[in-house]
């Protein structure tokens, strides 16, 4: 629904949110929600503001108008009715999630605040509700850390050691391992810790957190990181960003329950396969933040094979209605799968020509639409890189490969270091624990990135392949000591300056720079020529 010149959108809530809105209002991400809950896939109930409401909030130095106000109580009322749950209520409480959605995709660069509406009064019904005191207390010490962070503009640290503090007693070392014994003491420390950091208390209000959050999203569209992002990929500063207020479904409801990302086709090599990264038990920050370990496509397939099933039949699904590779968030909650989001996949140049390739010989694409897909692509200078020879040596350790390509260069272990050794001249590979998106700047510098954690779908990872960036993500055999400005890899130490060698598309991490091949991908230019051979003649000049 459009009410008007109000920019009010909703979807999955009756037959008013049926029709989605105009993309520069509602956004990428909400307009593909309802386009998605008009072809009758699961999609939770929402309410959009369009980006009519950030920029006249921005205008307005940062206060939410009245009006703004009006329709967020207004319209989350429509979510009460659709759920049959209550926000703010004691026994039924309805839990929301408040994202971002520009008209343009930024991946990971605006805000989200997921379970809004728990506090000290809701907790107790979420139990009623849901049996199951893990998920309540999880998710609760989650919105805490994320309010503190997102709408406080808080560090990360004093959280950090409030858990490494609770693991230290606990038989766990693991924050998934925490039991609800372990997660309610975790709680109650976030809670003392953001009266510290912030300087109040938590909010026990569900509609001022909503409130704050909502304005905490729109803020968002100037963080750092967005600008940079903007600025890079030559994105107007002025169109501001919409705000989907969903409701909550949970992946950290159990064992047959988690978050994952996919995409309908590899977006490092274009290859038509469902490649996907999925956490159990875990919200969807989990698998986009670049901070957790992951499981791949055959986890999810042997634990939950219907889900897996339905994440086939869907890839063929939202290729046709979007007639391009999607890239698609979602969420299992106890068996059911719900889909947050879909979005054109960011790829690599290669991937771009294969899958233009094999979409037009499937008949999925007309040439007229695979000329739109591949008008940003240099088809002449997209090359196939391989480590050819190491000299004999192996390996010092493999992680999981996020994207193709071989990159050697001096190791830098913060992004700032990156940027001025890139500065001097030469190439930098970013070298940490994890990476996040607030490292774009160090990410457009860096050569190569390598990671002790994080999945091949984190944002941060899904903008390096974008770029083309070589990306090794998940090496478990580095290890980093910032103190010293130095790291392990596979047992040997290399200190800040020293080469190494990432082979992006194995996964392979070797030091020095080895020999490498190049290859054109003469083939597939030879299939794209007997549908668009112009397009193709000039990738051969």
């Amino acid at each position: 629904m459009n009410a008007g010149d109000r920019q009010v959108f909703l979807i999955g809530c009756g037959p008013d949110g049926s029709a989605p809105g105009p993309v520069e209002a509602m956004g990428f991400k909400a307009h593909n929600l309802g386009r998605m809950a008009r072809l009758g896939i699961a999609v939770p109930e929402a309410f959009v503001l369009g980006t009519r409401h950030c920029r006249e909030y921005l205008a307005a130095g940062g206060t939410l108008p009245e009006y703004t106000r009006t329709e967020v109580r207004s319209c989350t009322r429509r979510l009460e009715q659709a759920s049959g749950l209550g926000f703010g209520s004691p026994r039924r409480p309805l839990l929301l999630s408040v994202r971002s959605g520009a008209a343009v995709s930024m991946p990971g660069m605006l805000g989200t605040v997921l379970n809004v509406g728990l506090c000290d009064a809701t907790l107790p019904g979420v139990l009623r509700l849901t049996g199951n005191p893990r998920l309540a207390w999880d998710s609760y010490r989650r919105l805490v850390q994320s309010f503190a962070e997102v709408v406080q503009d808080a560090a990360t640290e004093p959280f950090d050691a409030a858990v490494r503090e609770q693991l230290r007693g606990s038989a766990t070392d693991r924050l998934d391992g925490l039991d609800f014994r372990g997660l309610r003491s975790l709680t109650m420390r976030f809670l003392d810790v953001y009266a510290e950091v912030v300087g109040e208390a938590f909010p026990q209000s569900p509609v001022e957190q909503l409130d704050a959050a909502v304005a905490a999203v729109f803020d968002s569209w100037n963080s750092r990181k967005a600008a940079e992002y903007r600025r890079a990929n030559h994105i107007p500063g002025d169109l501001g960003t919409a705000v989907t207020v969903q409701r909550m479904v949970f992946g950290n409801s159990g064992g047959s329950s988690g978050a994952g990302v996919a995409f309908t086709r590899d977006p490092a090599t274009g290859e038509n396969r469902l490649y996907l990264d999925f956490a159990f038990n875990a919200q969807g920050e989990d698998v986009v933040s670049g901070r957790t370990a992951l499981e791949h496509g055959p986890d999810l397939e042997r634990r939950l094979p219907a889900v897996y099933d339905e994440l086939l039949a869907l890839r063929n699904q939202l290729e046709h209605e979007f007639r391009d590779a999607q890239e698609l968030e979602f969420t299992v909650q106890e068996g059911r799968l719900f889909l947050l989001q879909t979005r054109t996949a960011k790829r690599t140049a290669l991937a771009a020509l294969r899958i233009a390739v094999e979409q037009l010989e499937a008949g999925l694409l007309s040439p007229e639409e695979a000329g739109q897909h591949l008008a940003l692509v240099d088809l002449a200078g997209i090359e196939i890189v391989h480590v050819a020879a190491t000299g004999g040596d192996l390996p010092l350790a493999r992680g999981t490969a996020a994207s193709i390509g071989v990159a050697s260069g001096r190791i830098a272990m913060t992004p700032e270091r990156v940027v001025e050794l890139a500065r001097d001249g030469g190439p930098v590979l970013l070298v940490r624990e994890d990476i996040a998106t607030s490292d774009i700047v160090a990410i457009h510098a860096a050569a190569g990135i390598l990671t002790a954690r994080g999945g091949r779908t984190s944002h941060a990872a899904v903008v390096a392949r974008q770029l083309g960036k070589a990306c090794v993500v998940g090496c478990t055999g580095l290890r980093i000591d910032r103190g010293e400005r130095s790291c392990s890899i596979g047992g040997r130490k290399l200190h800040e300056g020293d080469v190494l060698c990432l082979d992006a598309g194995t996964g392979a991490v070797f030091a020095g720079e080895p020999r490498i091949s190049r290859e054109h991908p003469t083939e597939l230019l030879e299939r794209l020529a007997r549908f668009m051979p112009r397009t193709a003649a000039v990738a051969h000049r």
